[in-house]
């Protein structure tokens, strides 16, 4: 009873991680990507390099605000909407903006915005296009070209794959603790399988937080039905109840003007005296109905939900605000979203964050790359390759080397492509899949240890190329980044070295590897059964 209870978990273990290995990469890979988008969007706007971080960035709040509503009221006074965005510690620009008329067809305004240096209040040369940081945030949960909500299903369903996997890894995982200090290496599938186990173990308690919260935030999208009970209009009048509206002056009708911001900000300063503010939005400006929406920063409190205070644009009426007391139910969905996005995260901890994922990359790079390997071993000489084995090892090759060198491709882009031409966010992206395309082409027509070789050593190259190419198409490189301690971008640039340089590590040693003996292929069956993960 407790071998075949033993058998079957390992079984579930190896398809159900194996079926969505390669989805998982991707999440995994751009999610980790994500926990320093902020310096990811900071590196693609060389215009913003310059900005010294404001050592009185709270104090000089109130100002900025002040005279961003003077601007905005001058520039646009019939507008739908003003937004006003804060510098931050990762973001060093102040952003005054208003919306446009909605063109036909379009659902949402786009904002015409105005970037500040918050130092000398002077505006910044006009940003390139880009997503930055953001589209690797997107990528992770919206699989970017397909539908959202397909997207959301399909990534809900992965993680719950994910979640199977981790428990049932532990549950087949007889020597938990000694694995973590063994690796045995040139040993074929079983240098594969030690690094497995290593990654599983050592970033155990974080596979399972951030696989479990992923679900979490997509929770009422996967679970509706309360909500679809309970309420007459179903998740829309849901949302409606757990999230401030204006319900007081939402129906005034006609033109009014605008209550001074300072009474509104006294009483803000009043109720939170210490509140870092990341954001004033105002909606119908200059009119009855007009409110102003004070979002600030929720610092180290565990909430996904952006506090925020709602007042009458005409009266400076408070009208509406977060909880300041959650219930149970809600401070614990709260909780587990910020542990997930990391964003209560100090440097340390976002470090910390990032060396997890990096294991969950190589807790499933290793385990698919091991599934190939066990069959490659067990074959009979001069047999032929399933289709099966064929397949694996060219979705192992395109999505493990294919990424890294897309990544390079996405940044890449960033610095040549012309400051002029159209859509030069959407080509970045562009660039991205299709240096991911080519690859894939390449791996599912051969897929042995020279084209491994050859995607590593051009890998290398790629990685080496971002820093070079930045150096030569900005005013800033990695030794200025240093001397002038920047170090976002410094980091950034390092990061890119570090990975070139392991890359190329790794085709060196393809390059001299010996092929596996027949005395692995022997008894590769029974140890991988004892000490599967």
């Amino acid at each position: 009873m407790k071998d075949s209870f033993f058998r079957s978990m390992t079984w579930l273990h190896t398809w159900v991680g194996l079926l969505v290995c390669w989805l998982l990469y991707l999440i995994f890979f751009s999610g980790t990507l994500s926990f320093f988008r902020d310096e990811m969007s900071l590196w693609n706007q060389p215009e913003i390099h310059n900005i010294q971080a404001q050592t009185d960035r709270i104090s000089a709040q109130k100002q900025q605000i002040i005279t961003g509503f003077d601007y905005l009221n001058a520039q646009a006074s019939n507008a739908p909407n003003w937004r006003i965005t804060l510098p931050e510690q990762r973001v060093p620009y102040l952003t005054y903006g208003f919306a446009k008329p909605k063109e036909p067809g379009q659902r949402r305004s786009k904002f015409e915005d105005t970037q500040l240096d918050p130092n000398t209040m002077q505006p910044l040369a006009p940003f390139r296009e880009t997503k930055g940081g953001n589209f690797f945030y997107r990528l992770h949960f919206d699989l970017h070209y397909i539908d959202v909500i397909s997207a959301r299903w399909i990534v809900c369903f992965a993680s719950l794959f994910m979640l199977i996997a981790i428990v049932s890894g532990v549950v087949i995982h007889k020597r938990i603790f000694k694995d973590m200090f063994t690796f045995r290496r040139n040993k074929g599938s079983r240098t594969w399988l030690d690094a497995h186990n290593i990654s599983s173990v050592l970033a155990l308690p974080f596979h399972l937080m951030i696989t479990y919260t992923g679900l979490i935030t997509l929770i009422f999208m996967l679970f509706p039905y309360p909500a679809e009970t309970s309420y007459d209009k179903g998740m829309r009048d849901f949302f409606n109840d757990v999230t401030p509206r204006n319900n007081v002056t939402d129906k005034a009708q006609g033109a009014a003007p605008m209550v001074k911001v300072n009474s509104i900000l006294d009483q803000l300063y009043t109720k939170w005296p210490n509140a870092d503010i990341r954001r004033v939005q105002v909606s119908n400006p200059n009119m009855a109905a007009s409110t102003i929406t004070v979002l600030v920063s929720p610092q180290k409190a565990f909430r996904d939900q952006t506090p925020r205070l709602i007042f009458s644009g005409a009266t400076g009426e408070l009208v509406a605000q977060t909880d300041e007391e959650l219930s149970a139910g809600k401070a614990l969905y709260e909780s587990l979203n910020s542990m997930h996005t990391g964003r209560l995260a100090e440097p340390l901890l976002r470090w910390l964050y990032f060396l997890g994922g990096i294991a969950g990359c190589v807790m499933i790079a290793s385990g698919c790359i091991m599934w190939a390997k066990r069959l490659r071993e067990r074959m009979k000489k001069n047999a032929h390759p399933s289709f099966g084995l064929k397949l694996v090892e060219g979705l192992n090759l395109a999505t493990l080397m294919g990424l890294p060198l897309a990544t390079c491709a996405f940044f890449i882009a960033n610095r040549v492509l012309s400051l002029q031409v159209a859509g030069r966010a959407d080509k970045e992206v562009l660039a991205f899949f299709l240096t991911w395309l080519v690859v894939a082409i390449v791996a599912l027509i051969k897929r042995d240890r020279v084209q491994w070789r050859v995607m590593a050593a051009i890998n290398s190259l790629a990685c080496l190329a971002v820093p070079v190419i930045n150096a030569l198409t900005t005013n800033g490189n990695i030794v200025s980044y240093l001397i002038n301690k920047q170090w976002a971008l410094f980091t950034f640039d390092a990061l890119f070295i570090l990975s070139g340089i392991l890359f190329f590590i790794q085709t060196e040693k393809l390059r001299t590897a010996k092929p596996t003996t027949k005395a692995i292929k022997k008894n590769t069956s029974s140890d991988l059964k004892g000490q599967k993960a």
